[in-house]
C-alpha cells in the first residue's frame, strides 16, 4: 500500500490542478497502476488522509538532471530549483548523489467511492485545511482551498462568506463583494455577511454603498456590536461625526469595558475639536488596554494629539513616548513627537526625530520640511 505525504508547497494537490510528484526511488519502486493513499502533512498532528490516486504514468530522473531544474521544481509546487533540494535534503537525511535516481510520479485521483481504504468527507477536509492556513494568514492559500471545498457545495453559506473574508484580506475587494452577494441572494437577513460586505465595499472607497449595506445589516439586528462598531466607522469616514459618536456611545452603553470603542470614541471627539472630552475617551482605553499593544499605542498617539491641541506639550511629549517604545519604527509617532519638541523650542532632539524617520523613509516631505526648520534655530 504505496502512501504518499504532502506538505504546504503541495497546496494545489486539493484543487486537482497538481497531479504529479517527485520521489526519490523506493527500495521496491512504484509503478503504473499502483495504489496511492495520499494524506496531508503524514507525521505531523495535522496529519489527515486527503485522497486516494492511481499512478498512470512514471518517468526516471537523476538527481545531477533533477536539482537545478526550475520548471520541475515549480511543477512540484516549489519556488524553484534551490528551494526544492533544500527541501529535498530534509526529507532524506542520507546525503544526495548525482547519480540517485528519483521518480517522477503522474497519478489520478479517484472519486471518493472508488476509494479501497478509509473514506472521508472531502468537502470538510478541505474547509479545515482552509481555515488553518486561513487563520495562520496565509490568504493565497487558503482562498485556493476555499474555492476547491465550493466545487463540492456552491451554495455553502460559509464557505463563500469565509471566501469573501479571504479576498478581501488579499486586497481583492470586487471580488470579495461578489462572494457575499451569492450568500445574500441564499440567505438575505444574514447580518454577519451585509457587515462583512459593507467593510468590503468600504476598503475599496464606496463608502456610501458601504453605508447603504450598513443599513441593511441594522435593520437585521440593530444590538449587534460588530456591526455597530464597523457602522460608527463607515459614518466616521463620512466625516457624520455626530451619528458615529453616538453610535459609539450606544456601544459603550452595551459594554463600556471595551478599549477600542472607548478609542474609537476619542479619535471622533478629536475630529469634532473637542479634546477635553477625547482626553478622557483617551485615558479610558488606556486604563481598559491591558496588552493589547497597538491599540494602546494608537491610544497614546492619539491622546498626544489632543494633548497637543490643549497647548500641554509635556504631558503630550510623554504620550508620544510611550507610544513610540510600543511601535518604534512608527514615523507619524515620531513625527508627532519631533513637532511638540519644536513647540518646546528642543530643537537638537526635534531634529533627531526627523532624521530617524527619513532614515527609515527618506522621500518624506514632512520631515524634510521641519528638518530644515529645524536647521534654521541651531
Amino acid at each position: 500500500m504505496p502512501i504518499l505525504s504532502f506538505g504546504s508547497q503541495n497546496i494545489n494537490i486539493i484543487t486537482g490542478k497538481k497531479t504529479m510528484t517527485i520521489r526519490k526511488i523506493w527500495k521496491n519502486p512504484l509503478k503504473v497502476g499502483d495504489r496511492l493513499y495520499c494524506y496531508w502533512n503524514l507525521v505531523s498532528k495535522e496529519k489527515k488522509k486527503i485522497f486516494e490516486a492511481i499512478i498512470t504514468d512514471i518517468e526516471l530522473i537523476k538527481y545531477k538532471d533533477l536539482k537545478n531544474n526550475d520548471k520541475l521544481a515549480k511543477k512540484e509546487g516549489y519556488k524553484d530549483s534551490k528551494e526544492m533540494v533544500k527541501e529535498f535534503k530534509k526529507m532524506y537525511l542520507e546525503k544526495l548523489n548525482d547519480d540517485d535516481v528519483f521518480q517522477i510520479i503522474y497519478f489520478e485521483k479517484l472519486d471518493v467511492e472508488d476509494w479501497k481504504g478509509k473514506k472521508i468527507d472531502q468537502k470538510a477536509m478541505i474547509t479545515q485545511r482552509a481555515d488553518i492556513l486561513f487563520d495562520s494568514g496565509k490568504y493565497d492559500k487558503s482562498e485556493v482551498c476555499y474555492s476547491a471545498a465550493l466545487k463540492f457545495d456552491p451554495d455553502d453559506i460559509y464557505l463563500l462568506n469565509k471566501k469573501g473574508d479571504n479576498l478581501s484580506r488579499l486586497g481583492k475587494f470586487k471580488e470579495a463583494v461578489q462572494c457575499y452577494d451569492k450568500a445574500l441572494d441564499i440567505e438575505s437577513d444574514n447580518e454577519y455577511i451585509l457587515n462583512n460586505k459593507a467593510i468590503a465595499l468600504l476598503n475599496s472607497g464606496n463608502v456610501e454603498e458601504a453605508l447603504k449595506v450598513s443599513d441593511e445589516a441594522i435593520k437585521v439586528n440593530n444590538k449587534n456590536p460588530v456591526i455597530l462598531y464597523w457602522r460608527g466607522f463607515i459614518l466616521e469616514v463620512l466625516k457624520k461625526y455626530e451619528e458615529a459618536l453616538k453610535i459609539y456611545d450606544e456601544l459603550l452603553e452595551i459594554d463600556n469595558n471595551n478599549p477600542e470603542v472607548w478609542n474609537a470614541r476619542g479619535n471622533i471627539l478629536n475630529d469634532m475639536n473637542e479634546p477635553e472630552r477625547a482626553l478622557e475617551s483617551y485615558d479610558k482605553a488606556l486604563e481598559l488596554c491591558l496588552d493589547d499593544t497597538e491599540i494602546d499605542a494608537s491610544a497614546q498617539n492619539r491622546k498626544g494629539n489632543a494633548l497637543i491641541d490643549l497647548g500641554r506639550y509635556e504631558e503630550a511629549l510623554k504620550s508620544f513616548d510611550k507610544a513610540i517604545a510600543l511601535d518604534k519604527g512608527n514615523i507619524d509617532f515620531l513625527l508627532n513627537k519631533g513637532v511638540v519638541l519644536m513647540e518646546l523650542e528642543k530643537f537638537e532632539d526635534a531634529l533627531d526625530c526627523f532624521t530617524r524617520v527619513l532614515t527609515i523613509k527618506p522621500d518624506d516631505q514632512d520631515a524634510s520640511f521641519f528638518k530644515d526648520e529645524c536647521l534654521e534655530y541651531l
